[in-house]
Formats: structure tokens, C-alpha cells, sequence
């Protein structure tokens, strides 16, 4: 799923793949894009998904990855003992809320020395992530709302799986392309949900404009 620069939300490509999501098979996706006329990505939001920001680099060297905070902050508690997981969000929140880099920076050595020693499979993936973490914070709260999460794709990805199991069986990988496909072309019938999004991309866009100067002109839609 991609925004353009006017704030249209559209699929770019559906792709079959057979299991794997190395940076080979992102690199094949993206060069295909490249190919189609995709010139240029500002910033890509993943769920650390391996390979992919190597792959990124390869074909758009200048987009800076973004890694889902939601994702981490869940990942976070499959490290962590039920009873422990209000504390450890509590012990986050200001991380991922931080002002600034370096104001995140302080608040995770701050979790580091609180929770490291218990759980310090939780400070070796925040750590890991820490680059691809940081991009958004950059800029302001409502931004960020936009580009720190996956969350639209996943809900692209629950009416994909839902049309592919009231279907149950396909015949051929096709067959299961063309079922994606309906189940894509019904998300937004009536075009309200897509008015939405378009107002709430007028801050990030403005922003956008400053941080990304000479790369949001009508030559890179």
C-alpha cells in the first residue's frame, strides 16, 4: 500500500510469493515498481520485516524506513510475563512519546537499567530496531500518527484473509490472485473512507513538504 503525494492511498501490486521475505524477494518487488515508473519513496513504514531495508536501500537510497511501533511495542510483551505487561508499557510509553532522539535515547537507557536484566531480550530488539525506530520522531504528534504504524495494511491484510477463507480452496494460483483482487476493489465502495484519509494527509503533507524539500513536486507523483 503506498499515499501519493495528494494524499491517495492506493495498492501498487499484488505478488505471490512462496513463503520467504528475504531481501531477494523485496528486491524483486521493488525493482518491479521501479520498472513501472515508482521513482521515488519518501519514507517506508515495515514491521521488521527481514532483508526489506537492505532491498529499500538498493532501489530508493534516499527513503528512510520506518519501523512500526506497534508492532515493536507488541513483540515487546511476547518477552515479558503477563502480570509484567502494564509496567512494561508504562516503562515504554515514554520512549515512543519521547520529543526528541535524544530524549528517547535517555528514556530507553532509563527502561535499560529498570527492566534490562529481567527482560533483556525486550532491550536487545528495541536496540536492534533503534534505527529504523527513530525516524518519526522528527516530527510532531499528529504525524506521527500517520507514518509510525502498519495498521493500515493489516486492515487491508484481515478483508484479504477473510475473502480467502470464505472461499476455501483455489484451483490455481490465479484463481487466488482474482479472489485478493475483488476483495481489494470492495474496500471503499462509496469513497468516504478515502475522503478521510485525504484530510488527515493535509498536515503530514505539509510537513512532508519541508522535511523531503524538492522531492514533493507534481513531477514525482
Amino acid at each position: 500500500m503506498a499515499v501519493t503525494v495528494d494524499g491517495t492511498r492506493d495498492i501498487l501490486g499484488i505478488w505471490a510469493g512462496d513463503g520467504g521475505e528475504g531481501a531477494k524477494y523485496w528486491l524483486h518487488v521493488f525493482t518491479e515498481l521501479k520498472n513501472r515508473g515508482l521513482d521515488d519513496v519518501l519514507m517506508l513504514v515495515c514491521d521488521g520485516l527481514k532483508g526489506l531495508p537492505d532491498a529499500v536501500e538498493t532501489v530508493w537510497p534516499r527513503t528512510i524506513v520506518q519501523t512500526c511501533v506497534v508492532h515493536l511495542l507488541r513483540n515487546s510483551f511476547r518477552y515479558a510475563a503477563r502480570q509484567d505487561w502494564d509496567k512494561v508499557a508504562k516503562a515504554l510509553k515514554p520512549v515512543d512519546t519521547a520529543p526528541s532522539e535524544d530524549a528517547a535515547t535517555e528514556r530507553f537507557l532509563e527502561f535499560q537499567e529498570a527492566w534490562g536484566r529481567k527482560y533483556p531480550a525486550i532491550v536487545k530488539l528495541w536496540s536492534d530496531a533503534w534505527a529504523e525506530f527513530v525516524p518519526f520522531l522528527s516530527f510532531d504528534v499528529e504525524i506521527r500518527k500517520v507514518i509510525c504504524s502498519t495498521n493500515a495494511v493489516e486492515s487491508v491484510n484481515a478483508r484479504i484473509r477473510k475473502a480467502v477463507r470464505a472461499r476455501g480452496h483455489f484451483p490455481s494460483e490465479t484463481a487466488a490472485l482474482k479472489c485478493v483482487y475483488m476483495a481489494l476493489m470492495s474496500l471503499d465502495p462509496t469513497g468516504k473512507g478515502r475522503k478521510r484519509w485525504t484530510m488527515r494527509w493535509k498536515a503530514p503533507l505539509n510537513a512532508f513538504q519541508i522535511a523531503f524539500e524538492g522531492r514533493l513536486t507534481p513531477a514525482n507523483n
